[in-house]
This record gives structure tokens, C-alpha cells and sequence, in this order.
């Protein structure tokens, strides 16, 4: 995600700068196919790349009817970590994560005109009054694009990396299993197919299509006429002569600072909750990945897409103001942030793994001191910094079939039974299965919980997306909004996209309690973590961030009740408006030419 949005960094003001003067849609679509290119190159590693082997006591390869991967005495262990140095040396100078850089990058870049042209585009063509619904509809197809992405990257991560290239049934991991691998390398071919699809239409679109609410002849050569004057303009004026006043012109424009203030620590909240929400699924309440994407994806992108359209409907119904805007975003936001703290109440215990969560009594021990053998499989010849989980008949997991001293096993991959397993009971027929065990009912009604309250957060929160947006649009001269637009998608991307995901993927691995571990012995990613710590960390850190970030967005509600901005001059345009609703056009018209009133304030307020 960094080397994308470093890619996006690139070159985000000055398009959003020269792009108004060049032909928008084209430029668009033109982004559109670099997207395309940057997603196929991200998915070549898949297809030169070796397959896919998990840490794993009973090898997939391997006789799977040898019970050497059990509880015997002086037995062998299937899985070591090589000491081979070829292998390891051969691992570290692999260059597959340039396919994936160099694709990051070029998509980042593609992606840079999208939005801050698509907006400006509309602003520049739509009536005033019209602009917030168009600018919904925007954001509700830029919302829906993920709700499909998510339920695409449920199918694609439900599907296991390497199908059509081995025996899935000989797998002993399914994807519930943290060492699971989805096909990631499927989402992006579709992508990189609809990326060029998308583009097709933009390099139709007319650079300067005819303003919104024009009705006669008269009044379309007079819009023409302008534009023409404008393209005039900028030719003699040159491209650049009025970027640095307008960037100067931003920079001094406290409620446009304050708002990047506000956006920059925002973001740095939902950032984090979006990256690290799958794997808090997976880690509170046991659900796999698969099975996190698509819930995020149903529970939560629909309402925001409904808050969008209504948003900009309450913006066009009420002729809403950019005073009355600003109130409207910043107290929805904040009865959504005060309904955010429930989320601490709905909580699941850690998974019970024996040695490492609890003892193999199943009382409770200290999270990071690991007891991994005891008594009933000191003698077993286990390995024991491998991860291969087995869940037995009492509802405790353990690390392993032998760490949980099983002696003998019947069937093969997935539904393969453990039995005769010391640890798990004093009967001979104790037994396990593969995969850690379920949390249970409660902790399913609790994550039940969790979604209702996330999915009416969020439609509470999208209901104050389109008035903050026009906070944004309408503080800032017409003129300057696209490159206004971009340095706002700078600032975002620079101090929150960025450093956002490291910092926070930093704290929640210090929660870690376990480790995979790698052929050359070192570690891999984490196998299991402390759902407490990493509770405090996932919900607890966005909430100081959001909470702070209502100290500049109270400062804007201050500045406004003192000034007048930009865009309120455009909410004056309803008079006329209204006026043409009644079929009274013509007679103001009538007067106005009798009356030979030339300054058309003063006309309105005759109205």
C-alpha cells in the first residue's frame, strides 16, 4: 500500500494543478490503463514464483500414513528448518517484490487524476445546488468499487494460492488456519481487466461540456464564449504563472488548513481500522479470512454508500449552506465517535492454546512465558516453535498433534483424527482434530454485536462525508479547487497512508505470542496474538486520534460564524432558481431591463 501511495505522491498536485488545463476525461482514462498495467505487473509473482509451503509437522508430500510426526520416543521430526545456506541465500535474493514495487508505484500514479480532476470536473459543470448530490454519487461508486473488490478478495482468499498446480485434498490446513494462503494473484488479473474496461468511456467525454442550467441558445454561446475567453487566458498567461499564488492562497486559508488538519488525523484512525480489520476479525472472534473480508464488505460498505446518497440528497432538498454544512458533518461525526466506545464491550477471551495461553490443565498462565512441554510429552521428541494446531476433545488447542501427545492417526489432509493422545486425557482413546478450536456461541453473538454497531457507525459517519466534503470545496476560490483537492489527497496520503499502517502493524506485533517460523529458522509472521493487548491497540488508538482531531473541527465551527466564504456566493444563485421554478424568469427579466438595473445584486434583492 506505501509504494502505491508513494507512486500517487508523485505526481498528485501537479496534475491536480495542470490537469485543469488540459482535457480532463482524457487524462482520466488515460490513468485508468496505467492502473490496468500497474495490476497485471503485481500479479506476475504468482507465475514465476515456486509453490507455496507452509510450516507443517506432517508433510503434504510425504507418506501421510508415517506417524513419525507424533508422540514417539526418540522419533524424527518431518519438519526442521534447513541449514542448508544455498536455500536460504537463494530465498533473500529472490527479486519478485520488485514486480510488486514497480506495480504499486505505476498504479499509484494512475490512480492520481481520478479524483481531484473527476471532482473539479463536476464542480466546474453542475449547478451549485446539484454539485453535492453528483459528488455522492462519486463517492457511493467509489465505495461500491471496493464492496465488489471485498467480495471478490473473499473468493479469491478462500481459494487456496496454488489450486489447479497441487492436490488441494491432501492440504492439512484450511482457511481458517493463519498459514493459509489465498489466490491473491486472481483479484489483481481482474482488476488490471477492469481498469482498461473503465477507461474506454472517458475518452469520449467533451473537455468542457456545456454548464448545468443553461435552456436557450443565447445562454450556451454565452457559456462558450467563456470557456473560450478562459482557454485564452491561460495560453497568454502560461500554464504555471498562477500556481504558486494559488498554493500561497491555500496555505493562508485557516479553514482549509484546519480541515487537512482534521483529514490528516482521520485518516490516520481509519487507516489502521481498515488495514488491521480482517485480522482483527480473525484474531477476537476466530473467523477466517475469507470469512472477515466478506463480512466487512456486507456489513459495512452498503450503509456508507446509502449515507452518501443521502447526504447529498439533504444537501440539495434543504439548499443547505456551507455554515450549515460544517455543523452537519462535525456533530454526526461526533455522535458516531461517542457510539465507537461500545466496541470495547464486545469481547472474546484469547484462543486456549496449551503452553502458550494456558497451561495443559486449562488454568490460565502468563501470555509470554511459553511452557510448551510437560509431563505428558517430554518424552515425545516434539518440535516446538512450529505451528501445525490441533483442537482435542476436552476444547483446548495445542501447538501440534505431538506436542498434545497423540501416538497414532487415522485418515488423511483435513479430515485427518488424532488419537490416543496423552495430554488431552487419561483415557486411551482421547483424540483431535486438525485446526485451532471455535471460541463458541458467545463469542458468535458478540461478534454479531460488533458488526450491527460497526455497519450503523458507518452510516452514521457517511451521512457526514458529503456536507464536510463541501466544507472543503466551498472554502476555497473556483478556481483553485482541483489543485485545492490534491494538495488535501497529498497531505492525507503523506502523513497518514504512509506512516499510518508501519506504526500501527508495529504495535500490534508487540502483542504477538507466538511466531511462525521460516527454512532458515528465523521467524515468520505471527501464528496467534494476545486479543486483549491487541483489542486495546486496534479500538483504543483510533479513538485518541479521533478524539483529538474535534479541536480543529471546532475551530472551523468558530471561524465560520465570523466569515463569508467563496462558495456562499453560489448558494445565492437559488433566488433565480426558484424564480425560474415559478415561471417568473421572464418578468423579472422584464424588469430588470426596465428598471435598467445593471448591478444584479440589487436585482435579487428586488426579488
Amino acid at each position: 500500500m506505501s509504494f502505491q501511495v508513494e507512486g500517487n505522491l508523485l505526481l498528485i498536485v501537479f496534475v491536480s494543478y495542470f490537469g485543469t488545463k488540459l482535457h480532463r476525461p482524457i487524462m482520466i482514462g488515460v490513468g485508468c490503463v496505467v492502473m490496468s498495467l500497474g495490476c497485471f505487473l503485481q500479479s506476475l509473482p504468482h507465475f514465476f514464483m515456486d509453490r507455496y509451503e507452509y510450516e507443517s509437522t506432517v508433510s503434504v508430500s510425504g507418506n501421510l500414513s508415517s506417524n513419525s510426526f507424533l508422540c514417539m520416543e526418540n522419533g524424527t521430526q518431518i519438519f526442521r528448518p534447513t541449514e542448508d545456506p544455498s536455500e536460504c541465500v537463494k530465498e533473500v535474493k529472490s527479486l519478485m517484490w520488485v514486480y510488486v514495487l514497480v506495480g504499486n508505484i505505476i498504479r499509484g500514479i494512475g490512480e492520481t487524476p481520478i479524483m481531484p480532476l473527476g471532482i473539479s470536473y463536476i464542480e466546474d459543470f453542475a449547478k451549485s445546488e446539484n454539485s453535492p448530490l453528483y459528488i455522492g454519487f462519486i463517492e457511493t461508486g467509489a465505495i461500491i468499487g471496493p464492496l465488489i473488490g471485498l467480495l471478490l478478495a473473499s473468493f479469491c482468499a478462500n481459494v487456496y494460492v496454488d489450486t489447479g498446480s497441487v492436490n488441494t485434498e491432501d492440504l492439512t490446513i484450511t482457511p481458517t488456519d493463519t498459514r493459509w494462503v489465498g489466490a491473491w494473484w486472481f483479484g489483481f488479473l481482474v482488476c488490471a481487466g477492469v481498469n482498461l474496461l473503465t477507461a474506454i468511456p472517458f475518452f469520449f467525454l467533451p473537455k468542457t461540456p456545456p454548464k448545468e442550467g443553461l435552456t436557450n441558445n443565447a445562454e450556451i454561446v454565452k457559456n462558450d464564449q467563456e470557456e473560450k475567453q478562459k482557454e485564452v487566458k491561460k495560453e497568454k498567461d502560461g500554464i504555471t504563472k498562477d500556481f504558486l499564488p494559488f498554493l500561497k492562497s491555500l496555505l493562508c486559508n485557516p479553514i482549509y488548513m484546519l480541515f487537512i488538519l482534521i483529514s490528516v488525523i482521520q485518516f490516520n484512525a481509519f487507516v489502521n481500522m481498515i488495514s488491521f480489520m480482517p485480522k482483527y476479525l480473525e484474531q477476537q472472534y476466530g473467523k477466517s479470512s475469507s470469512d472477515a473480508i466478506f463480512l466487512i464488505g456486507i456489513y459495512n460498505l452498503p450503509p456508507i454508500c446509502i449515507g452518501y446518497i443521502v447526504g447529498g440528497l439533504i444537501m440539495k432538498k434543504f439548499k443547505i449552506t456551507v455554515k450549515q454544512a460544517a455543523h452537519i458533518g462535525c456533530w454526526f461525526s461526533l455522535i458516531e465517535y461517542l457510539l465507537y466506545y461500545l466496541c470495547f464491550l464486545m469481547i472474546c477471551d484469547n484462543s486456549p492454546v496449551a503452553g502458550v495461553t494456558t497451561s495443559y490443565e486449562g488454568t490460565h498462565q502468563d501470555l509470554y512465558v511459553e511452557n510448551i512441554l510437560t509431563g505428558c510429552n517430554m518424552n515425545c521428541n516434539c518440535p516446538t516453535k512450529i505451528w501445525d494446531p490441533v483442537c482435542g476433545e476436552n476444547g483446548l488447542s495445542y501447538m501440534s498433534a505431538c506436542l498434545a501427545g497423540c501416538e497414532t492417526s487415522v485418515g488423511t489432509g483435513i479430515d485427518m483424527v488424532f488419537q490416543n493422545c496423552s495430554c488431552i486425557g487419561t483415557s486411551g482413546n482421547s483424540s483431535a482434530v486438525l485446526g485451532l478450536c471455535d471460541k463458541g456461541h458467545d463469542c458468535s453473538l458478540m461478534l454479531q454485536y460488533f458488526l450491527i454497531l460497526s455497519m450503523t457507525s458507518s452510516f452514521i459517519y457517511s451521512l457526514s462525508a458529503i456536507p464536510g466534503y463541501m466544507v472543503l470545496l466551498r472554502c476555497i476560490k473556483p478556481e483553485e479547487k482541483s489543485l485545492g483537492v490534491g494538495l488535501h489527497t497529498f497531505c492525507t496520503r503523506v502523513f497518514a497512508g504512509i506512516p499510518a499502517p508501519i506504526y500501527f502493524g508495529a504495535l500490534v506485533d508487540s502483542t504477538c505470542l507466538h511466531w511462525g517460523t521460516l527454512k532458515c529458522g528465523e521467524s515468520g509472521a505471527c501464528r496467534i496474538y494476545d486479543s486483549t493487548n491487541f483489542r486495546y491497540i486496534y479500538l483504543g488508538l483510533p479513538a485518541a486520534l479521533r478524539g483529538s482531531s474535534y479541536i480543529p473541527a471546532f475551530l472551523i465551527l468558530a471561524i465560520l460564524r465570523k466569515r463569508r466564504l467563496p462558495g456562499e456566493e453560489a448558494s445565492s444563485g437559488t433566488v433565480l432558481v426558484e424564480a425560474k421554478v415559478t415561471g417568473k424568469e421572464n418578468e423579472c427579466k422584464d424588469r430588470h431591463q426596465n428598471s435598467k438595473v445593471s448591478n444584479n445584486d440589487e436585482w435579487k434583492t428586488k426579488l
